[in-house]
């Protein structure tokens, strides 16, 4: 384990910077409880002259609790429903996922 991996581990472990989710596979059913790091940033969308601010939902995961995301599983956090939308990314030492999620 790298000392990022411990790191992270304590920073999703930390009931203050991390919830407790579940996940569920769109294709299997499998369900899985999982870690995330809640972030709700505006996004800027240009069309034309026009600027449109949209609220947007995105978490971060860590690979190791969630191997293989994929667009229209689930993932809940509370009594709130996501649905994965686009493609999952990982961070540059392939540590985390980030998921775009829209309400389910």
């Amino acid at each position: 384990m790298s000392v990022f991996e411990a790191a992270l581990g304590r920073i999703f472990g930390n009931a203050s910077m991390a919830a407790e989710a579940l996940w569920i596979s769109a294709t299997t059913s499998d369900e899985r409880p999982i870690r995330v790091i809640r972030r709700a940033p505006d996004r800027i969308t240009e069309f034309g002259a026009g600027r449109f601010v949209s609220a947007t939902m995105v978490v971060d995961v860590q690979v190791s609790d969630l191997p293989d995301p994929r667009p229209g599983d689930l993932i809940v956090i509370g009594t709130e429903s996501f649905t994965l939308q686009g493609e999952p990314t990982r961070d540059r030492e392939r540590l985390i996922w980030t998921l775009d999620l829209r309400p389910s």
